[in-house]
């Protein structure tokens, strides 16, 4: 019995270990629609994704500022670090990192779309329902 009893009690540990490696490994991703409403968490890496906002990309050294936007809301990136090839204003792109207190997303890795009909499935969901939303309430979007 005492054996058996130990067993379980290993192997609820060991379980407990992983669960535990799993959620702090976990990368949720959000809009900016969600990041505006405070639904993406604090002090948390998560990925945020969406359309590089035309004109926002300002350079200061090897720190890159840019605008994310899902065409509702935005959301201001910093990172540092090289971009890749196809990062341009007006594409997909998306983020990893953290929100900052003041409202900035402070990327460590950027990924942009490899072709123009590549999008994250999660971006392009998040784009058509910020187009449908704005469709409702009037406002007129590019595409």
């Amino acid at each position: 019995m005492a054996m058996i009893a130990g067993g379980l009690a290993a192997l609820g540990i060991v379980a407990a270990l992983v669960l535990t490696a799993f959620r702090e490994n976990l990368v949720f991703f959000f809009t900016p629609s969600q990041v505006a409403a405070q639904e993406a968490p604090q002090g948390r890496t998560f990925r945020i994704g969406g359309m590089v906002e035309k004109g926002s990309v300002k350079r200061d050294g090897v720190t890159v500022r840019f605008v994310i936007t899902d065409t509702a809301k935005t959301v201001p990136v910093t990172y540092s670090g090289p971009l890749p090839d196809l990062f341009r204003e007006g594409k997909g792109v998306v983020a990893q990192g953290q929100l900052g207190a003041d409202g900035v997303f402070r990327a460590r890795e950027v990924l942009a779309k490899h072709d123009e009909n590549y999008m994250p499935p999660e971006a392009a969901e998040a784009l058509n329902k910020a187009r449908e939303t704005a469709a409702k309430t009037g406002k007129t979007l590019q595409k």
